[in-house]
């Protein structure tokens, strides 16, 4: 696997965590994962963090990760190289002290809302204009007609968790947004079910916009994990950005 790091200290190890990727093994099926990547180049991360289930109801490693990313999501991730290092980046996620910078296309040019232009003070954004912030502050529970699916709108099951997401348009054309997101909190799927769930799905996305085409050339969900900031063990601020893959930068460009 060709992976690219963004940076590395005796601590922590940041990647670019390239699309159709899995990060660890679900006991269905044999694939190679990022767990094995990072297990041939350190072989004592094996024990570092916690151990999980897979979906066999198996013990997994978990080496080193503390958080995840969706198969088809690129992007920049974490991985812990110590105990030490993965409760520090672990409290960091719990009290909502990292701060993670997705970027995104989703289908339809997004307009701002009274409420979206009352959130920027420099009155630059207008109706018409991209550059205007908004808020998705919607409870995710599961869906009612697919297991698989989670769902922010009227009729989802189970317990409904709190679930917030800021975002920033970028820019718009051609049918589509480009958005920059900033989720609040860590629900799964929690960007792809908010922008659903306010009609503005992502781009090829097979679950939660399945059979909608798209002119941009996107063969998987148009999600990537853009930027971190976290603080090391010696509370140092980091800020890593993950370059665009080759789709992003296509469909940037058929898009403007």
């Amino acid at each position: 696997m060709n992976i690219d790091i963004l940076y590395e200290d005796k601590d922590i190890m940041a990647i670019n965590k390239p699309s159709g990727l899995v990060v660890h093994g679900d006991g269905r099926t044999k694939e190679p994962t990022l767990t094995d990547w990072i297990l041939k180049k350190y072989p004592k991360i094996k024990n570092v963090g916690e151990s999980g289930r897979d979906s066999s109801d198996g013990e997994i490693d978990r080496s080193g990760i503390v958080h995840r990313l969706d198969r088809e999501t690129s992007g920049v991730m974490l991985v812990a190289k110590n105990q030490k290092s993965f409760e520090n980046l672990k409290k960091q996620f719990q009290e909502h002290k990292i701060k993670k910078i997705y970027h995104c296309f989703v289908f339809g040019e997004m307009k701002a809302k009274p409420s979206d232009r009352k959130a920027v003070q420099d009155g630059r954004p207008t109706q018409t204009e991209s550059g205007f912030r908004g808020t998705i502050d919607r409870p995710i529970g599961r869906s009612a007609k697919d297991f698989r699916l989670k769902s922010a709108q009227r009729g989802a099951k189970g317990e409904m968790r709190e679930a917030v997401t800021d975002y920033k348009v970028l820019s718009r054309g051609k049918g589509y947004s480009f958005v920059e997101v900033m989720p609040k909190t860590g629900r799964t799927h929690q960007i792809r079910v908010h922008f659903k769930a306010i009609n503005y799905p992502l781009v090829a996305d097979s679950l939660y916009a399945p059979n909608r085409e798209n002119s941009l050339g996107f063969q998987r969900t148009a999600l990537h994990s853009y930027q971190i900031t976290f603080a090391d063990l010696k509370g140092k601020s980091h800020t890593l950005t993950a370059p665009y893959p080759e789709d992003f930068e296509k469909g940037l460009k058929l898009q403007n």
